[in-house]
């Protein structure tokens, strides 16, 4: 069976969030949803989720999963918002773990659950939606638990291991985050058949061009600008560095995270019935 896929292009963060499904009437995935949050403010509000639930509900889908491709430094996940909407199970690949230790230092926390999580997938791992065979692939490098969601006649959901051919490739910066492991993890999925589909989880449009979202392997290996064929583990690695090194952390990396390793749960209530995030200071 073809399956089928509506993306949801997010401006606010350049999210491209996607509903996967069999068939209308049939069974969907929710990938990668996006809460709306106004850093200035503290904010939160469901107009991307929104529009998403619309959809689902416009195509009579039953939502069977909710599916994070990592943990998200640059939007908070909408997945508990959904799964209230819609249904579902909350997923992620199962190197997260790895994260939450990392993450557990900074914070100063010490959660040891992975609480809003319904299931964390193996690398390698089969499950369905509806009729449509996925599997899930882990491909570390721009964090340590990035996973792309192959999906039978489909494609592949690859998060932010790779972009727009003309934006290149994710930052490996941040803690856990290893361009080696990105470049290798990037190689495994350029071997896939050439009219194979990637599909990204943002695009930051260059020279005014509208938003993309989708390539081919073919594409993708005869122009990225970061790891066309040809371009070697070594001279892959001396660019990302380079490059990451400037880079400002994302606007939203320090409320985001710490949010999206609850699987987009918020911290609960104190006495005076406030919710807050822990910022550390001078400390990334």
């Amino acid at each position: 069976m073809n399956g089928q896929v509506k993306a949801f292009y997010d401006q606010a963060t350049s999210t491209v969030s996607y509903v996967v499904f069999d068939e209308p009437g049939g069974y969907c995935a929710v990938i990668d949803p996006v809460l709306d949050f106004d850093p200035r403010s503290a904010r939160t509000s469901t107009t991307s989720a929104d529009r998403i639930a619309a959809f689902v509900k416009e195509m009579d889908l039953t939502t069977v999963w909710l599916l994070e491709t990592h943990v998200h430094a640059d939007h908070i996940s909408a997945a508990p918002y959904l799964k209230k909407r819609l249904g579902g199970s909350i997923a992620i690949g199962s190197e997260v773990q790895s994260v939450l230790g990392k993450f557990n230092l900074i914070y100063n926390t010490v959660d040891t659950e992975f609480a809003g999580f319904d299931q964390l997938f193996d690398n390698g791992q089969m499950f369905f939606i509806g009729k449509l065979k996925v599997i899930a692939h882990h491909v570390p490098g721009h964090t340590p638990a990035d996973t792309a969601y192959e999906v039978d006649h489909v494609g592949i959901f690859v998060g932010d291991t790779i972009f727009m051919p003309d934006v290149g490739t994710a930052r490996c910066d941040f803690p856990g985050g290893d361009p080696r492991r990105l470049y290798r993890s990037i190689k495994t999925l350029l071997n896939y058949p050439p009219d194979t589909i990637l599909y990204t989880c943002h695009d930051y449009p260059v020279d005014g061009r509208e938003a993309r979202w989708s390539s081919t392997i073919a594409e993708q290996r005869s122009s990225n600008i970061h790891i066309h064929d040809g371009v070697d583990e070594a001279e892959f690695c001396r660019m990302r560095n380079l490059r990451d090194a400037t880079l400002a952390l994302p606007a939203l990396m320090l409320a985001a995270v710490q949010v999206n390793l609850r699987a987009g749960q918020f911290p609960e209530a104190e006495d005076n019935g406030v919710q807050y995030l822990r910022i550390p200071l001078n400390l990334l």
